[in-house]
């Protein structure tokens, strides 16, 4: 019996998927390919920065069983005995998986709702004919929608009065009612991450996007931020140890967690003056006034065309979560496994360098010509 694992080649799957393996859990994946050796060559990609090859490859001989399909197509696109020998080896599942494209609402339903419907119709199947151990979804603080200036605690994220901030929270929040709807006897887990960037043991990452935003933002003289609002910024590999651990455990306390920095959070100033004095140099002057203006020209340039449009847009999907001056508590999570997050203070430059010093990009390593079972 396995884990069915969703969003296996995503950057937070990746990293859950490698603590599991260490863990020594079992696993099926589902991975979009047109067939099994780009299926593989994919998986290998993503778990690259995990593992050295000879671990991955022993693993995918052994604990890992890839099912080639699509997470919104009917049964993921599996033929019948595909399809069945999912159910019947699936014990428990981590719902990773999603679109975060947050401009379209289209990506967000198909991927994120539909997606969701086929992977607990699927929990549904498993549970009939054998019992389900667990159900994780991957979720999101988004789910809490529009803030300012808050603490906000799991059991008060979810208001279906409040307005939502993009498709990509809206429809995060629907999965996970979607999932108290459909399972309503499976112990079921939700995580529900903040703002996900960098691991705090290395400066390599293969997700960019929020990177470049903090880059641009650094590199200014003045920012139009109030310097004591807090940031709720956390390591990816925090969350991964903690889905990866509480998906594991028989009885984890809580069916929500927070998976944040919580009122560790830091301030602008903290982390600005960290990255500074890492590069010598003085830190930016905050002009809170200059927040309006700043986020006009930000939307204006987004409707444009070309590189500029293109930062810009990235920057107008990012904005408000820099601007909610809000954080989700931690508690509960940090009690149970007993740790913290890392500040972001401690690791951010080093991934910033990293970033910026290789164009954003990630230089993904081939599949070994002298390995069996597939070819780059």
């Amino acid at each position: 019996m396995a884990i069915f694992l969703t969003g296996s080649t995503g950057y937070i799957g990746a990293h859950v998927a490698a603590n599991l393996l260490r863990d020594g859990a079992a696993l099926n994946v589902l991975v979009r390919a047109r067939d099994v050796n780009e299926a593989e060559a994919r998986l290998w990609q993503a778990l690259q920065l995990h593992l050295e090859f000879p671990q991955f490859y022993e693993f995918l001989q052994t604990r890992v069983r890839v099912f080639r399909g699509d997470l919104t197509e009917p049964s993921f696109g599996l033929g019948r005995d595909e399809y069945d020998r999912l159910v019947h080896t699936t014990d428990s599942v981590i719902h990773c998986a999603a679109s975060l494209n947050r401009k379209s609402e289209k990506s967000c339903l198909n991927v994120n709702l539909r997606g969701t419907l086929e992977v607990l119709t699927l929990a549904r199947h498993a549970e009939h004919y054998h019992g389900l151990r667990r159900f994780s979804q991957v979720s999101t603080v988004a789910v809490a929608g529009k803030r300012q200036n808050e603490v906000v605690s799991e059991d008060r994220s979810i208001d279906w009065e409040r307005s939502d901030y993009d498709p990509y929270a809206r429809t995060k929040k629907f999965c996970e009612h979607m999932m108290r709807v459909l399972l309503p006897e499976t112990p079921k887990t939700i995580f529900r991450p903040s703002i996900v960037l960098g691991d705090s043991r290395y400066a390599e990452t293969t997700q960019f996007d929020m990177v470049k935003a903090f880059v641009f933002l650094a590199g200014l003289p003045a920012l139009p931020f109030r310097a004591t609002d807090k940031i709720d910024i956390v390591n990816v590999d925090f969350v991964a140890e903690a889905i990866a651990t509480l998906h594991q455990k028989d009885r984890p306390q809580h069916d929500t967690y927070h998976l944040s920095s919580g009122i560790g959070s830091q301030t602008f100033r903290e982390i600005t003056k960290a990255l500074a004095a890492a590069q010598n140099k003085r830190p930016p002057v905050f002009v809170p006034v200059a927040e309006r203006p700043f986020t006009g020209s930000v939307n204006f340039l987004a409707n444009r065309k070309g590189a500029i449009a293109k930062g810009a847009s990235l920057m107008k999907v990012f904005m408000p979560y820099l601007t909610w001056n809000t954080v989700f508590d931690n508690t509960r999570v940090t009690a149970e496994l007993g740790k913290k997050p890392v500040p972001f203070s401690e690791y951010c430059y080093p991934l910033m360098k990293f970033s910026s010093g290789n164009n954003f990009e990630y230089n993904y390593r081939p599949w070994p010509a002298t390995a069996g079972g597939t070819a780059a």
